[in-house]
């Protein structure tokens, strides 16, 4: 006789006792270090907070000994009591400083900012250079206090990489690890600049790691939260501005004109980011031309920008004296345009002239001033059916800021964080999506990684192209001694015929041989000045690819965890 079916309640009480035992295994074998690396990532989160806020208050300490004022929130206006020689000598010395520093400490005389993160997080397993961190962040920190015309958050970002990365290397963390680290360390840098713990941890995603895969999400939101606490530990729950509430947006009439205005933004921010590479290009070519020294190179910037602020000195600095004006509407219509444009041409010269800093802060001055000229022309035209035109330099703010970094929904949500107000939410979120859409399509995506692309690494394009510059030919290739190896005199015909490969290129600049040649291997050469190529191995066709669909399947599989 067979015996009858269990009930529903029994078989809803056995899959409850499997689920337990199940999630008791899961906590037995693999808890301790998920909680382990989540408090790395609370202490990453409180290290990068207080970095955050060291270089915030150096700047300021720095500041306030170098020019003489004791409130500089106020240094713009206290600036015009100053003799101009003092002007513009601060800026020259102080990037005669950075000059010295970054030549003797980095390879190449260059700040490192968010790019170099972003690099790192693509193609080093999370890691930045610790060296030349170090040495960028106390050039930005002389840079961002001497008048240089660039912001804080880039430096901090990369500071925070210098954290993570010092952790990823004791602990020997493998390339998932780092790039979660890298992305946690990120996170609670952005939070504690801007007291936005939500943005913080979606500018790490969005950004810094580009996927938004859910096993980094915990980790991350736990070290952002870290970082704001910093923040607030020191200045209180307060916003970074002090702004209007809006209650008078005639959104459904107004939406046109923000989606003009996201366009018009978009186009100025493009315009930001070209003027600083010609600035880069104009500044390579004056200095091969004339066999200027590089460490002398950001001192010439510091001059002319000490020059431009004996009648502008609203370029000196971060610029939030100036933000806040146009956030809540002191400035006029002629002020508003002439004061963008010196700040474009601020900005390139700074960091044109490798002088440190980032572009965070500078995309968001530009934006709130373009928005603010955009509202007032608005308004003026149709007053009856338009709301503050301080709400346009709100979402001008926002719509340039992020089709600069490439990041709409972690800067915009840095501006709603600024106000807590969802109608002005909206109002930016148009402005942002349409912004981002245009400039996208005129640059790579994004000025982080435009920069990279003008290095020649193709991170916009995906991991589909950046993946292959991860192998070099001698890490893939086939040595003599191997089994499997080439014959050694079809290596020497190929390579007799020119066709070869050093050992330290990439799959980068193997593959388009392999399609050019159509053969199944190419012979890995040693390369000297004065020698024949020396024979390392062989590079087969058919390694590379299985190296890189690993690489790839291997991606995908981070992303979607």
């Amino acid at each position: 006789m067979s015996e009858p079916d269990p009930s529903f309640l029994s078989q809803q009480l056995q899959l409850a006792k499997a689920s337990i035992k199940r999630g008791y295994e899961v906590i037995r074998l693999r808890g301790p270090g998920k909680v382990t690396f989540w408090f790395i990532a609370l202490l990453i989160g409180i290290a990068a907070g207080f970095a955050a806020l060291f270089f915030r208050k150096g700047i300021n300490w720095l500041q306030a000994t170098l020019y003489g004022t004791d409130d500089v929130q106020q240094l713009h206006s206290f600036i015009t009591g100053l003799p101009w020689y003092w002007v513009v000598l601060i800026p020259t010395f102080g990037g005669l400083t950075v000059g010295l520093i970054l030549h003797h400490f980095t390879r190449d005389a260059r700040a490192r900012s968010v790019g170099d993160v972003i690099l790192g997080a693509a193609l080093h397993d999370g890691r930045v250079e610790t060296r030349a961190g170090i040495a960028s962040a106390i050039a930005s920190w002389i840079t961002l206090s001497t008048g240089g015309s660039s912001g804080r958050e880039g430096p901090v970002v990369h500071m925070a990489g210098v954290i993570s990365t010092w952790v990823s290397r004791r602990i020997n963390a493998d390339g998932i690890t780092g790039r979660d680290l890298l992305g946690c360390a990120v996170a609670a840098g952005v939070s504690a600049s801007f007291n936005a713990p939500i943005a913080g941890a979606l500018f790490a995603l969005e950004v810094v790691l580009r996927h938004f895969a859910v096993h980094a999400f915990a980790p991350i939101v736990i070290a952002s939260v870290a970082g704001t606490v910093i923040n607030r530990l020191e200045f209180g729950g307060v916003t970074e501005f002090v702004l209007p509430t809006y209650g008078d947006l005639q959104f459904y009439v107004e939406l046109p004109a923000f989606l003009l205005l996201g366009l018009t933004c978009g186009l100025i921010a493009v315009a930001l980011m070209r003027s600083i590479f010609w600035a880069e290009d104009f500044g390579n070519y004056v200095q091969k031309r004339t066999g200027l020294p590089r460490w002398l190179r950001p001192a010439v910037a510091g001059a002319l920008l000490g020059i431009l602020a004996l009648w502008f000195p609203h370029i000196i600095g971060v610029g939030y004296e100036t933000m806040s004006l146009a956030l809540t509407g002191q400035l006029g219509l002629y002020e508003v345009i002439i004061f963008a444009m010196l700040k474009v041409a601020a900005v390139s010269i700074t960091l044109g002239g490798r002088m440190g800093g980032g572009v965070f802060s500078p995309s968001l001055m530009i934006g709130a001033l373009s928005g603010l000229a955009f509202g007032l022309i608005a308004t003026g035209i149709f007053p009856d059916v338009s709301g503050a035109s301080t709400l346009y330099a709100l979402a001008g703010m926002g719509a340039v800021a992020a089709a600069v970094l490439g990041a709409p929904i972690s800067t915009t949500l840095i501006v709603f964080e600024l106000t807590g107000d969802w109608q002005t939410g909206l109002a930016v979120m148009v402005a942002v999506s349409m912004s981002t859409a245009l400039a996208s399509r005129i640059v790579d995506r994004s000025f982080f990684l435009t920069q990279m692309e003008r290095r020649g690494i193709h991170l916009a394009a995906g991991p589909q192209a950046y993946l292959l510059a991860m192998f070099t030919a001698a890490r893939i290739m086939r040595r003599p001694e191997d089994d499997r190896a080439a014959d050694e005199d079809e290596c020497w015909d190929l390579i007799n015929a020119g066709t070869y490969i050093d050992g330290t290129a990439t799959l980068e600049a193997a593959m388009p041989i392999f399609e050019q040649s159509s053969a199944r291997f190419i012979p890995v050469v040693t390369l000297s000045a004065d020698a024949p190529p020396e024979l390392m191995g062989a590079l087969f066709h058919v390694d590379a690819l299985k190296a890189y669909n690993r690489a790839l399947a291997a991606t995908a599989a981070e992303e979607h965890s």
